[in-house]
């Protein structure tokens, strides 16, 4: 049997369908013919990508280009016998390695997350019979039967049904089940409103039916995704392709310097041996060793700040893209919106009432729209009562949370009707129900009979569309309780205004019946009936996620909803949220774009319009991926958010792909490079003040390190061009970038974030690490280094020191300068006094150590011998911290000169 993949099943009358699959609807499949096509379409499960293997993602950490740098001065320097130094580089490269290697997240399982979510068995007609069989030997024609608490094992095209709902949240972002039928729709029907079909992975809410299986394994909508997740592609973060881009004008500038100092020597006739020495010295001097370590445990450190906000990391670089975000792409179901339906406007009597509260909390209150204090109306009782007893659903409290069991529509009802004082149990006792009748989507509503007393006549509720109520009443009820002229113009006004805040609304009626009554039929409730209000639900925003929307505009950083809801939901929730300020009609237009808007436009097309529009509704999975793709062509740095299964692709195309915890399926975990364990999308917020924090430390940390290696260069270069011996020896260096990197630099990494972080508009991610002015600090200081450190060398000779003496003042003028230029970068711009000295204590630890291992390499005879060093007297100490101080000073001096030339400018 052939089956064409792109066939429009939902648009097929289901005869066709079973016709086309060689089926049978009341017999299904014989067992041969099961097995032939297992054979020929295989098991309904997705196909796993083959992950890489432990040792080649170990063997990738080494393949980067500083890495690359250290590993070619670990074999020149082994070359040359020098064995303490090339120890030392090769075991630099392999701690990096295990580091990242470590942090790194394991093999991409977004896939093999995605096979979990196939149902382990399902019910089936084979040859006549009804049977459970594993989902997995599902095969397409198969007839299989669905009913309330079903996963839906494969694509199916429903053949019968009986109040079938089914959530298909995950897939499609709809917040609420969807109600569905058996008529074939108009081809061009978009996902989310075939609601003829049923799709893999969706649950079954309510109802009973029955399906042809149309497509199993990697041909179900949910196999579409998971190829779609294959073809995200993994990018490189604004940080590492920073960092590779520095590092490789480093390679260049360390080749170049190299070449120049053999040529010069060679010239001045000196041997090749020993300009070949100069060069490696010049070459380990220039190397900053420490700086692949240190982006690490930066980043390592990152992460640990980041879990104590709540926000899980997976990939270790997602610390710094947080930072470096301009746009942040968020789903609305689950992610800025509670997913729990919610009433917030009520209309009966003709009194317009407002509800507060969210959620499923009995929390809040029913207030009189015009302010008025009475809100103790018949007609507002009478329709919260139809609420609470034309209802099949429980509300329960679970660990303090509280949880709708049935509907999530009938939870809104019955969370509404306890703000004003109701109770189901009592209610349901005072008034128990005879007899019902149940939701159907043909006929669209929903009937209860229920007594009120011995004696007395029996009371019909009934709740459903406002077209199919409005029809069957013949009067309304006032706010007193009274019966009046029914007026369905002003109803269907009020219903088109509540429409346009993106509330679904539902209409509620009342009827009286004889005493003797114990049943009710659909003739019964034809005509006759009394108007008792109108109640507007929505699943509303989170109120945290308000806040986090306009700390991230004021931070610079854009925010778009990019959701499968319907646009009028959509631009409802973005308005009240602070991200769309564009006029709501009843169908969602304007500036809102629609998944079917969105198809009819070329990639180019598609740019302008991601760039300028905030709102997107009914966007399938691969149209989140365009989204973010064209978003990223105009240099964004896209930071996406989501819970459901659809998200998954777009999630892990983004450059930072954000799961949530509680709710998010396990598909968009795995797709992620964060998880927020809160899902509050405040957290977000919280995530990209650390990952701007981080982003402050790194760059701290470089402007920190790269003086401290043009100083060296530039004295073996100088030391070189004069044809004098060098003041400081390949292994000297090695211990200078290596102790100071662990023990002075990586203290930056603990700097708290500086006042204000949140109020600087995101780093453009074409903006280099290091700007004009601080390249110009590198080299001030660099060049500190050398007059500092080359000037007390030729002094100590002067003074009749040893040459082992002399380089040991060069090796300390080094490390102090250092030391007392750390405290000027704990701030770039600021002042170390503004900061607050003691503000990072990690900082004076570092500073103790670090003086202590001076101390060590100064006169313990062990390390004499191992550093060529010699021990000094006080006279030199005295002059080797007034080197430092002095371009303390000097640093201080250009940073207040660079703030006021700013302040001039402003």
């Amino acid at each position: 049997m052939k089956i064409i993949s792109d066939t429009p099943w939902h648009h097929l009358p289901a005869d066709e369908v079973t016709t086309l699959l060689a089926s049978n609807h009341e017999k299904g499949l014989n067992p041969e013919e099961a097995k032939q096509r297992f054979d020929q379409f295989g098991a309904n499960a997705l196909t796993e990508k083959q992950g890489q293997s432990a040792w080649m993602r170990f063997l990738l950490q080494f393949h980067q280009p500083l890495i690359y740098i250290l590993i070619a001065a670990g074999v020149i320097t082994a070359a040359l016998q020098e064995w303490v130094d090339s120890g030392v580089i090769f075991g630099v490269v392999l701690v990096n390695a295990i580091i990242g290697f470590i942090q790194e997240s394991k093999a991409e399982s977004a896939l093999a997350a995605l096979a979990d979510t196939m149902v382990a068995e399902a019910t089936v007609l084979r040859h006549g019979e009804k049977k459970r069989i594993p989902s997995a030997d599902l095969v397409p024609g198969d007839i299989v039967l669905l009913q309330a608490g079903d996963k839906v094992p494969a694509d199916l095209r429903l053949l019968k049904i009986r109040d079938l709902q089914v959530d298909e949240s995950a897939l499609t972002g709809e917040s609420v089940p969807v109600e569905k039928s058996v008529d074939p729709l108009d081809r061009k029907t978009v996902l989310a409103e075939r609601i003829n079909m049923a799709y893999a992975s969706s649950m079954v809410t309510y109802g009973q039916g029955t399906g042809i299986v149309t497509g199993t394994g990697n041909n179900t909508e949910v196999g579409r995704i998971s190829q779609l997740i294959s073809s995200a592609q993994d990018l490189a973060t604004p940080l590492t392709r920073k960092i590779e881009h520095f590092s490789h004008i480093l390679l260049y500038a360390i080749l170049l310097l190299a070449a120049i100092t053999v040529a010069v020597g060679m010239l001045r006739g000196q041997s090749l041996f020993d300009m070949f020495m100069a060069a490696v010295a010049l070459a380990v001097g220039a190397i900053p060793e420490g700086l692949p370590a240190a982006v690490t445990i930066t980043l390592a450190i990152g992460v640990s700040r980041m879990a104590k906000r709540k926000a899980i990391i997976r990939k270790l670089p997602a610390v710094e893209t947080l930072g470096s975000t301009t746009v942040i792409c968020s789903d609305k179901t689950g992610t800025l919106t509670e997913n729990q339906m919610t009433v917030q406007a009520i209309i009966a009597g003709g009194v317009h009432f407002e509800v507060s509260g969210a959620g499923y909390a009995p929390l809040g209150r029913i207030v009189r729209q015009d302010g008025a204090d009475d809100i103790n109306t018949t007609a507002l009782s009478e329709c919260l009562r139809a609420g609470v007893l034309c209802n099949d659903s429980l509300l329960l409290e679970k660990d303090g949370s509280w949880q709708v069991q049935g509907d999530p529509t009938e939870g809104a009802l019955l969370a509404a009707a306890r703000k004003e004082g109701f109770d189901e149990k009592e209610t349901e006792i005072k008034n128990s129900r005879l007899d019902s009748i149940p939701f159907e989507s043909q006929h669209q509503y929903m009937a209860t009979l229920h007594e009120t007393g011995a004696s007395k006549p029996r009371i019909v509720y009934i709740k459903g569309a406002v077209e199919q109520i409005l029809a069957k009443c013949t009067a309304s009820m006032d706010s007193d309780g009274n019966k009046e002229k029914l007026c369905s113009d002003k109803i269907h006004q009020d219903v088109s205004r509540m429409a346009a805040r993106g509330l679904r609304v539902l209409a509620f009626a009342c009827m009286e019946l004889p005493a003797d009554t114990m049943t009710i039929n659909h003739e019964d409730v034809a005509t006759g009936l009394t108007f008792l209000g109108l109640q507007g639900m929505i699943d509303p925003p989170r109120a945290e996620a308000v806040a986090a929307v306009k700390i991230c505009r004021a931070a610079g950083i854009k925010v778009k909803m990019i959701t499968g809801d319907h646009p009028a939901t959509a631009a409802a929730i973005a308005g009240q949220i602070g991200i769309y300020s564009g006029t709501i009609d009843e169908t969602g237009k304007g500036s809102v774009f629609t998944g079917q808007e969105l198809e009819k436009l070329s990639d180019e097309e598609l740019v302008s319009v991601a760039e300028e529009t905030s709102v997107f509704a009914r966007a399938t999975p691969e149209q989140k991926i365009r989204l973010v793709r064209a978003l990223q062509a105009t240099g964004h740095v896209v930071a996406m958010t989501g819970d459901g299964v659809n998200d998954a692709p777009a999630l892990k195309q983004a450059d930072i792909g954000v799961a949530m915890g509680i709710t998010g399926t396990d598909v968009s975990k795995e797709a992620a490079d964060m998880v927020l364990t809160d899902d509050n999308f405040s957290s977000i917020e919280a995530a990209v003040e650390e990952g701007r924090g981080v982003f402050d430390n790194l760059t701290k940390f470089i402007v920190w390190t790269l003086p401290t290696n043009l100083g060296e260069g530039l004295v073996i270069l100088v030391a070189i061009f004069l044809g004098v011996t060098l003041p400081i020896l390949p292994v000297q260096i090695l211990w200078i970038n290596m102790t100071t990197a662990g023990f002075l630099g990586l203290m930056l990494a603990f700097e708290p974030k500086e006042p204000g972080i949140m109020q600087r508009l995101p780093r453009k991610p074409d903006t280099p690490i290091l700007t004009r002015d601080l390249i110009t600090r590198i080299f001030l200081v660099g060049t500190l280094l050398l007059i500092g450190s080359f000037g007390l060398f030729e002094l100590e000779l002067t003074t009749g020191a040893s040459l082992d003496q002399a380089r040991t003042v060069a090796v300390n003028t080094f490390v102090i300068m250092e030391l007392y230029y750390l405290f000027n970068c704990r701030s770039l711009s600021k002042s170390i006094f503004q900061l607050g000295i003691f503000t990072n204590m990690w900082v004076f630890g570092g500073v103790a150590v670090m003086l202590l291992m001076q101390i060590v390499y100064t006169y313990l005879p062990l390390m004499n011998r191992l550093f060529h060093s010699a021990a000094i007297g006080a006279d030199s100490w005295a002059r080797i911290v007034l080197a430092g101080l002095a371009a303390f000073v000097i640093v201080e001096a250009e940073k207040r000169l660079r703030r006021y030339r700013l302040k001039q400018q402003h």
